[in-house]
């Protein structure tokens, strides 16, 4: 296999390289991964981190007009092709573990305006082994994502 640099998909699987580590996922793993999560949100199992180590978790809710439904109904329309990477928790106690990274773009109402726009959202999920999901991540992007099954 050639070397790969930063990012790259290969057929139906989508292989990274991140500090020398490889992460590989093929596109089933990534349907299952979602369909899991999507059953547990379903089921609220779930939570949006909103701490002040999440300032920009919190900064979507302020600038838009978006609630808990709204956040909800953005989890459970995730798709494959909304899967960007995986990368390693990088919290002490918990490398083991493994964070989803995905990109969507939504439409959303300003808060203090008066029209909507289409904000595109970095969302990065930890998908425990109770099956209890806990949304790291939930914010406008910071950068432009790279898709790994976008078609």
């Amino acid at each position: 296999m050639e070397e790969k640099s930063e990012y790259s998909g290969i057929g139906r699987g989508a292989l990274y390289i991140r500090g020398g580590e490889l992460l590989h996922k093929e596109y089933e793993e990534i349907e299952e991964y979602i369909a899991e999560m999507k059953e547990a949100v379903s089921a609220d199992r779930y939570r949006i981190e909103r701490n002040k180590k999440r300032q920009a978790n919190s900064d979507l809710y302020r600038e838009y007009v978006i609630d808990e439904a709204k956040s909800k109904d953005i989890l459970m329309n995730l798709t494959v092709h909304d899967f960007c990477e995986t990368v390693r928790n990088e919290h002490l106690g918990y490398e083991h573990e493994l964070l989803y990274v995905f990109g969507k773009d939504v439409r959303l109402l300003q808060r203090f305006g008066a029209e909507e726009e289409v904000v595109s959202l970095y969302i990065k999920c930890n998908k425990l082994e109770n099956r209890f999901v806990i949304i790291i991540s939930f914010h406008r992007q910071a950068y432009p994502l790279t898709y790994a099954f976008k078609p």
